[in-house]
């Protein structure tokens, strides 16, 4: 009877690593689908072989532990863990030099002071000049911000967060629930609170999924320009949620 229990285990075993190998075989373009979707948003120093790499390894641990009892289908399941993956290979190639982290926590604290003192969007020309920085410096920091996702990555959820909507083990508590809406309410408030410009490229880059270079063309500014606009809405929004991460 064991030699028996052991034949139908094994078997068993060979058809799930069968099912498992036509899953990934099956779903091999949706990592580049995901991987280009994802390039079309970061720089060029990112290398699309290493995202397909990760992505790969997310496809395969999503084929071992997809459980179809779950509700959600494959490749709703697979897309997570997918994307999951490559954010964790993007998280971990910070290629931000820690000079540019410190100028950017400088320039969110100096528009916070300016705001809070006047009352009103911090300018350009008056952070510029309180942090003690030439105005094209100024705009050039912000350009290698927005080139480097300084802020975009660090702020993500991480994978625990992305799988626990609906599909894995852990729930979120109710009080969980109650501040991750207020959070997004309190977001969603702060970019309606932004200037005019900024508001627009967050609205394009982030709603209408466009890239920098499509967003200056339906600004009429440059892809570098709108690369400015957008790290100085991203530090903008970070002074006025600053509460939320105390």
């Amino acid at each position: 009877m064991k030699e028996v229990a052991k034949y139908k285990q094994a078997a068993h075993s060979g058809l799930h690593e069968q099912n498992q190998d036509e899953l990934v075989r099956k779903h091999a373009a949706l990592v580049k689908r995901i991987a280009y979707h994802l390039m079309s948003r970061l720089p060029p120093t990112v290398q699309i072989d290493d995202l397909v790499q990760s992505g790969m390894i997310g496809l395969l641990e999503a084929a071992r532990n997809y459980d179809a009892a779950q509700g959600a289908s494959f490749e709703t399941y697979a897309g997570i863990r997918i994307r999951g993956a490559m954010l964790d290979e993007i998280r971990k190639g910070d290629w931000a030099p820690r000079s540019l982290h410190r100028k950017v926590r400088e320039i969110s604290k100096v528009v916070a002071e300016i705001e809070a003192e006047c009352g009103r969007d911090a300018r350009d020309a008056e952070v510029a000049a309180r942090l003690g920085m030439d105005l094209n410096v100024y705009h050039q920091t912000l350009q290698d911000a927005s080139s480097h996702k300084v802020f975009s990555f660090e702020d993500l959820p991480n994978k625990d967060d992305v799988l626990s909507e609906g599909l894995c083990e852990r729930i979120p508590e109710p009080a969980e629930n109650v501040e991750k809406e207020m959070f997004k309410k309190a977001l969603a408030q702060a970019i309606a609170s932004l200037p005019e410009r900024e508001r627009l490229v967050m609205s394009l880059y982030y709603k209408e999924e466009l890239n920098l270079r499509e967003t200056g063309e339906v600004m009429g500014v440059s892809e570098s320009r709108v690369c400015q606009i957008h790290s100085q809405a991203l530090i903008r929004l970070k002074a006025r949620m600053a509460d939320w991460y105390s």
